[in-house]
């Protein structure tokens, strides 16, 4: 979503390209389509050099999005864009790849009852709209009454709010606290009721990679449907914890092994290794994908069932995925983790050795590390400076407040991802040192820079 921004100046209008190709137009309007068309080769000049302001993808430490891809995957986006994954009479192929790929996550949950079902989306964000739509729909099928209600904590991804603002549904968010960023098993209880569609855990928060404790929350749900009748199903938003924690955190409980687990949620595009625009949603069983939610469509030729909130999409980040099922397999998505956890653990430590910093997150659960500024009253400096001076070496950290409960605490987070290596840390380390000196030479040289919390996708 754009921002306006007033424009004052004529020239603002214009676009002046300088080429040695002679086109129709001297200037090319800004904010208009132009009269006349122009060469490709112009075009696509004009649309380079209007990204050249854009960061390097590779020093974004803000993201959990994949940044870089094989040439061979680069190819199979290339050759796959046009292919509309909807229209499955004319590409079967591709429809067959969705399944196969919607097979290997449901054993890779441990869903072993052969039951599931589930779906590609456009990202995370559709998938947990799904998800939520879902526990809605159920919950008035089996005759909810009242205002429904969804439990979550407050370290969630925009989407949850998004959805309970958009399908008028109260957000019951569980505060977190000094010491504790992950939803609380005894507090999620307690906000439950008959009202209540569902409870949504995170796997991997945005706000520091922590893992809420998914079954100790389904153990509280348990005792809740023995005590008081009230049965809660268990959403787990595994947004970037879906792609990780089943190659690293093997001990961890968190999927459908655990029977209160009815769905799932996933990024194909953060730890999933494909480029943006890829998510799946899977359901352990039939019925908690409600069929009055499924829409059978006939108009591309055949009946195909579809529930999903948008239509036309290119197979390219599904052929992208089954490519990268492939292309690593169990050993190779388990040594990547490895890695990215091991950069993660190098930057921590070092952080941690600098003096002014406390760590919030120190990797140990998805490859973030958190950190804030002990005392900036002290130093002289914010977390907000700190993220405004790296920005000079060309490294992007996002600084941020956390969320309610723990919103007086400003930190800076580092993705450690795939692409991140040692090398690029140690020198992202080492820009963090020279500008944390500087900054603590030179109290407050920068404008005062206001908060934006910015949610990943």
């Amino acid at each position: 979503m754009s921002l306006q921004r007033v424009i004052t100046d004529e020239q603002d209008l214009q676009l002046a390209p300088v080429f040695a190709q002679r086109i129709s137009e001297d200037v090319i309007p800004k904010g208009r389509v132009p009269e006349n068309p122009m060469p490709a080769g112009v075009a696509a000049g004009i649309v380079q050099s209007r990204l050249l302001l854009d960061g390097r993808a590779a020093l974004n430490l803000a993201t959990f999005c994949t940044t870089s891809a094989e040439p061979e995957l680069e190819r199979i986006y290339a050759d796959t864009a046009a292919i509309n994954l909807m229209n499955r009479e004319e590409y079967p192929a591709s429809s067959e790849i969705e399944q196969e790929c919607i097979n290997m996550l449901a054993d890779l949950w441990h869903e072993d009852d052969g039951n599931f079902i589930g779906c590609s989306t456009s990202g995370s964000s559709e998938a947990a709209m799904l998800a939520g739509l879902a526990m809605l729909r159920r919950w008035r099928e089996r005759g909810g009454t009242g205002r429904p209600n969804l439990v979550f904590g407050t370290h969630v991804h925009v989407c949850w709010p998004k959805f309970c603002n958009f399908w008028e549904v109260e957000a019951r968010m569980v505060p977190l606290a000094e010491g504790r960023t992950i939803l609380d098993p005894a507090l999620t209880a307690e906000a439950v009721d008959e009202n209540t569609i569902g409870v949504v855990a995170v796997l991997g928060s945005t706000q520091d990679g922590r893992y809420d404790p998914v079954a100790d929350i389904a153990a509280a749900l348990d005792r809740v449907a023995s005590d008081r009748g009230v049965d809660v199903p268990l959403h787990v938003d595994a947004a970037s914890g879906g792609f990780f924690a089943p190659f690293l955190d093997m001990d961890f409980a968190w999927d459908f092994a655990l029977p209160r687990v009815v769905s799932i949620n996933a990024s194909g595009h953060k730890f999933g290794l494909v480029y943006p625009g890829s998510g799946w949603c899977l359901w352990r069983d039939p019925e908690y994908l409600p069929q009055s939610l499924v829409f059978d469509c006939n108009v591309l030729g055949g009946h195909h069932p579809t529930f999903t909130l948008n239509f036309s999409r290119p197979a390219s980040g599904v052929i992208a995925q089954y490519y990268q099922f492939l292309r690593n397999g169990l050993a190779g998505y388990q040594l990547i983790a490895q890695r990215c956890q091991e950069v993660a653990r190098y930057v921590a430590k070092v952080v941690q050795a600098m003096g002014p910093f406390d760590i919030i997150s120190d990797g140990e659960d998805l490859p973030v590390v958190a950190l804030r500024l002990r005392d900036p009253e002290d130093v002289g400096f914010t977390v907000y400076h700190l993220s405004e001076a790296l920005k000079a070496d060309g490294w992007h950290v996002p600084a941020y407040s956390l969320p309610p409960g723990l919103e007086h605490v400003d930190v800076i987070r580092v993705v450690c991802r795939q692409g991140f290596t040692l090398d690029l840390a140690a020198r992202f380390l080492e820009s963090l040192a020279k500008h944390t000196e500087r900054l603590a030479g030179h109290p407050y040289p920068l404008p005062e820079v206001s908060a934006v919390l910015t949610f990943t996708d």
